[in-house]
């Protein structure tokens, strides 16, 4: 096996990796179900009131974003967790600041979703 075929397997590997831990993080974690629906709602509701390319792209960077920073909250709490299991006032810190991270950009996504979708309703 030359390098070239040695790069391309890893990068499928990585990808296969990667894919795993989505799939675990849908299957174990309630706040990245909730938020899976919520996804799920809003992009039935993009398709329902025929929302622009421009709408979509910026929906689906929302959603893509929470989710996203609902799995790096998640990877830092189990990484909190394994180094202290106990309770720890710094680590409780850390995960408080992880959580705050995924409150912003579910904040946010909230207002785009508003920008979005309240002139289609009312």
């Amino acid at each position: 096996m030359n390098k070239k075929d040695s790069l391309l397997m890893n990068r499928i590997k990585s990808v296969g990796y990667a894919f795993k831990g989505a799939v675990l993080l849908l299957k174990t974690e309630p706040s990245i179900k909730i938020q899976f629906v919520i996804g799920l709602v809003v992009t039935a509701a993009g398709f329902y009131f025929d929302i622009s390319s421009s709408e979509w792209t910026i929906q689906i960077l929302a959603i893509a974003l929470v989710m996203s920073i609902e799995g790096a909250n998640t990877a830092i709490e189990e990484i909190a967790n394994f180094i202290h299991p106990d309770y720890n006032i710094k680590i409780g810190k850390i995960k408080d600041i992880a959580a705050g991270a995924v409150f912003i950009a579910s904040f946010f996504a909230v207002i785009v979703g508003l920008i979005i979708y309240f002139p289609k309703i009312f």
